[in-house]
């Protein structure tokens, strides 16, 4: 997908507070390519910056679906107050908005988080509020981690969450994923009494990629986003 595929969403930090786009000038992840998009925090302000896919039949989508794609915490002026994250069955076009977020958890080291709530939180941390799985492995900022989300939305309004995890090292970007379980990181039925999450399942929406910030000269990069929808 190229950049006219993407919209950012509403209500997130301008461009004076949160630099972002492609570039070249950071390393790309084993197997990348010659560029990334990165996000570069300008000053200690909480928000967030997201974009989605607006392609026709994925703005919104009408089931789940699953994204794919590299996160990095990068190094900057400290290791917390930030996180990248994806999303799926993002509920609007406004970082207000809720979803199902996968992403680097705002700890030191950090973990990899499946959260449920509103894009613009990010992920705040590895315990807090909405999150529903979290990887027991942790990782030093700078690391690449190459991840998938799955949201297949059952007949029945169950919404089933999957995350798995390619090993770049091994399998770089440009060649076949080898997608594994994530450790500590069940499937994650969001069942549609709302008792597991503690609200309803989000069962259609809006998916793609963001960048929260609390603090300033904070980094997070992203690439080769993948994007497929539930038939």
């Amino acid at each position: 997908m190229g950049s006219a595929d993407w919209t950012f969403l509403n209500d997130g930090l301008d461009i004076a507070t949160v630099d972002r786009g492609v570039t070249a000038g950071i390393p790309r992840p084993p197997g990348g390519g010659t560029f990334l998009y990165g996000f570069n925090s300008l000053a200690a302000t909480h928000g967030a910056v997201a974009l989605f896919a607006n392609l026709t039949n994925f703005a919104p989508m009408a089931k789940g679906g699953t994204i794919r794609g590299c996160l990095q915490r990068g190094p900057g002026g400290g290791p917390t107050g930030f996180s990248p994250f994806l999303f799926l069955c993002g509920q609007g076009t406004s970082v207000n908005d809720n979803g199902y977020l996968l992403g680097l958890s705002d700890d030191d080291p950090h973990r990899i988080v499946l959260r449920k709530g509103s894009i613009v939180a990010g992920i705040p941390d590895s315990e807090g509020p909405g999150v529903l799985l979290r990887s027991s492995e942790s990782f030093a900022q700078g690391t690449w981690l190459h991840l998938r989300l799955d949201a297949v939305v059952n007949t029945n309004g169950d919404v089933v969450l999957t995350v798995y995890r390619n090993d770049l090292a091994a399998h770089p970007l440009g060649a076949p994923a080898d997608w594994q379980a994530v450790a500590g990181m069940p499937v994650f039925i969001d069942d549609q009494l709302g008792i597991n999450s503690g609200s309803q399942p989000l069962t259609s929406g809006r998916a793609g990629f963001g960048f929260s910030v609390a603090d300033v000269t904070r980094r997070g990069f992203v690439d080769h986003i993948e994007l497929y929808r539930q038939l």
